[in-house]
């Protein structure tokens, strides 16, 4: 087994027991975004899964490697992303899925530019704490924002899914790669803490992620812009064998050669239903 030592960013709650929020917005100035809660870093082994990608699925760890190139290449417009890449995505995650209907309601492009402030959304940086995207409440929420309130209704009452779509961009992912907790080595009662996500106009929720020793992370080293993986944030199934949500980071991998080209990736969010 081939493994990686990496510090990762876990979360610990206020100390005065408030509620721990985030604001999505960073500060111009110091390219930090407010928050009343803290990091503490744990060293961890982080193995690379290359030649067992099988082993991993949206189903039982969280998450699925998949090798798909893409027709869109460049990822600089935005309105050229929603108009070739968005929907070469929406066909790739319905054949790996098997769902009836997907509707992508976002994108972030990520450039790891250091010594840069993140200052707007077109400077996001590789986030390198570990979070889940979802609550069950923010997940529920999404779909009645970006679908008719008719259909929304009807949609949530059948199973559906947040899942994240994650590929390199021009180069591989060697700088500062993504890990992926397997779910199955998670406690979700214990590790989980929702945290307020504080827009300019309203409110999201996204889990902060507490320390566990029993925590397995994984990743594809070196992953590739025809390669991508497929992180579910949210999962309405009630089994106890499927995984809800995929705990995950950007880290340093102490095994990149010097010199490494600075990583760049795009992520879509989608939601995810099915018949």
């Amino acid at each position: 087994m081939s493994t990686v030592p990496a510090e990762l960013a876990y979360f610990t709650p206020p100390s005065d027991g408030s509620r721990p929020f985030t604001t999505i917005n960073a500060d111009p100035a110091t390219g930090q975004r407010a928050r009343n809660w803290k990091n503490e870093e744990h060293t961890v082994e982080i193995e690379n899964v290359r030649g067992k990608e099988s082993d991993y699925t949206l189903d039982t760890a969280g998450f699925q490697y998949v090798t798909k190139p893409s027709k869109h290449s460049a990822f600089i417009n935005d309105e050229e992303i929603r108009g070739e890449y968005y929907p070469e995505s929406i066909e790739l995650l319905k054949d790996i899925t098997g769902a009836s209907k997907v509707v992508l309601f976002d994108h972030t492009v990520r450039r790891h530019r250091p010594g840069d402030v993140e200052t707007d959304e077109t400077k996001r940086q590789p986030v390198n704490q570990v979070h889940v995207d979802q609550t069950p409440e923010s997940a529920t929420a999404r779909v009645h924002r970006h679908l008719p309130i008719g259909e929304a209704e009807k949609l949530v009452k059948k199973r559906f899914q947040i899942i994240n779509l994650w590929r390199p961009i021009s180069h591989p992912a060697v700088d500062h790669p993504l890990a992926l907790c397997d779910y199955r080595t998670v406690d979700a009662k214990k590790d989980l803490v929702p945290i307020a996500l504080i827009y300019p106009d309203r409110e999201g929720e996204t889990y902060g992620v507490k320390f566990n020793p029993t925590h397995r992370w994984k990743y594809q080293r070196g992953m590739k812009p025809d390669e991508v993986v497929l992180i579910k944030c949210y999962d309405s199934a009630q089994g106890d064998n499927i995984a809800r949500f995929t705990p995950h980071t950007g880290f340093k991998d102490p095994s990149a050669p010097q010199g490494a080209p600075l990583r760049q990736s795009i992520e879509l969010r989608a939601l995810v239903f099915y018949d």
